[in-house]
């Protein structure tokens, strides 16, 4: 990770040497945790810049949809099975993020994102409400009972010795332990078909992994995240292995199906290799967890510093939707996408983008454009305008986007009106890396 002596959000303008700062000053903890001046300071240089070594920052909001959606552009980094770690060893984790939807085009990537589509189709995630609102109902009355746990004098154990990670003090609890990580890790590990028993080991190993997606990645970070793939790619072989012997109407099962070559996904066509398999299972498990994780801690932090418009979502004076466009648009889980020319003689914006070009489309910067927006650093869920890129877009966009947003439409009122007297509780802690924004830790009380 770099680190620097001077800001680069307050050095003197030098063209591509300013755009260069920028992005190394992103890369920085501090630049991670606050985006924002350092996009600002890239805007007033232009919507697309050029920063050395043939990257390009764009932060324009009609330079990123375009490019998000244009197909001469796409998502390859390297061919799967090429990336290695640390001392030239095999790079497990970035191996497995290359086999999957997220780092491929089409046609394979059609291919790929065929055989489950249908599992994440807008005309089958209605279907997934009630499961959802049952798993809300749980949650919040597991909430209820460690809050009350959190104010007894031993409190902090499960048991002797054993701590419970939901409570940080009297009358505390964290968020994200206790109610964002679970909420999806539920909803996604149903629709896969993995057993209740199971899921609770899947939140660290989900975060160990990310560090794959980010630019700049501690060498003892992709190790971690080596360890977490192969303990994942271990228990869905396994899982596989039972679906086989007996099917369910799950996701895993449907994969594996199509893995053995005896059909996929809804009728479609049996076309998956092992590896591309495990990849799918892996890249589904982290993606369906972590975007809708960081989307909830968001949208709760955002509801304490606009109270008038939380109190709003809890007697319906406040569109929801709008409500949750705009955290989407402010804090948007993942803040950028790296698309590559994929012929000769492409532009992004007007600015050159020859052949091993990657422009850097900070996803985050697009949705504060003034050009767009108006007064774009405030939270107003009565906003008019474009819809915010928060998902992606073209053959890339999210998958999963429906069945996020329907969990937090269902999640966040809920939340609000069982405990009206919720607030902060103490100092959140950022996660680390700039390509997912979310929450770490969020202390809050409930009342």
């Amino acid at each position: 990770m770099t680190h620097r002596t001077t800001d680069p959000a307050t050095e003197t303008d030098t063209g591509m040497d300013t755009a260069t700062a920028i992005l190394e000053g992103l890369l920085t903890e501090e630049g991670s945790a606050d985006p924002f001046p350092l996009f600002e300071r890239a805007r007033t240089l232009g919507p697309v810049l050029p920063a050395g070594d043939g990257v390009l920052l764009v932060t324009g909001y009609e330079e990123a949809e375009r490019l998000t959606r244009d197909r001469a552009f796409g998502i390859r980094r390297t061919e799967a099975g090429e990336a290695t770690g640390p001392g030239g060893t095999e790079h497990l984790a970035q191996r497995i993020i290359s086999a999957s939807l997220l780092e491929t085009d089409p046609p394979r990537h059609t291919r790929l994102r065929s055989l489950v589509s249908s599992f994440f189709a807008a005309r089958r995630i209605p279907a997934l409400e009630p499961l959802i609102a049952a798993a809300v109902d749980d949650l919040l009355d597991e909430m209820a009972g460690q809050a009350g746990q959190a104010g007894t004098p031993d409190s902090g154990t499960l048991g002797p010795g054993a701590p419970d990670p939901s409570i940080l003090g009297p009358g505390t609890l964290d968020f994200m332990e206790v109610f964002a990580s679970r909420l999806p890790m539920s909803v996604i590990c149903e629709l896969m078909g993995v057993p209740k028993e199971d899921r609770h080991r899947f939140r660290a190993l989900s975060s160990a992994l990310t560090v794959t997606l980010e630019i700049a990645q501690p060498p003892e970070a992709v190790l971690a995240a080596d360890a977490a793939a192969a303990e994942l790619v271990d228990y869905f072989s396994d899982l596989t292995a039972r679906r086989r012997a007996d099917p369910q109407d799950d996701l895993v099962s449907a994969l594996a199906t199509a893995a053995e070559g005896t059909g996929g996904a809804e009728g479609t066509d049996a076309r998956l290799s092992e590896d591309e398999m495990l990849s799918m299972f892996v890249l589904l498990l982290v993606s369906g967890f972590e975007t809708t994780a960081s989307l909830l801690g968001n949208a709760l932090a955002l509801s304490f510093q606009h109270p008038l418009a939380a109190a709003g979502l809890r007697d319906g004076t406040t569109p929801l939707l709008g409500f949750l466009d705009e955290v989407l648009r402010l804090e948007a889980p993942v803040q950028y996408a790296a698309r590559m020319p994929l012929t000769e003689g492409l532009d992004v914006g007007g600015v050159p983008a020859p052949l091993g070009t990657v422009a850097l489309v900070f996803l985050g910067a697009a949705n504060r454009d003034p050009r767009q927006y108006d007064r774009p650093a405030e939270f107003d869920p009565l906003r008019t305008g474009p819809q915010p890129l928060a998902f992606g877009g073209g053959a890339h966009f999210c998958l999963g986007a429906p069945l996020a947003r329907l969990e937090a439409s269902i999640a966040l009122p809920a939340l609000l009106k069982r405990f009206p007297r919720l607030r902060p509780a103490g100092e959140p802690a950022r996660r680390y890396g700039l390509m997912l924004r979310g929450y770490e830790k969020l202390p809050v009380a409930l009342g």
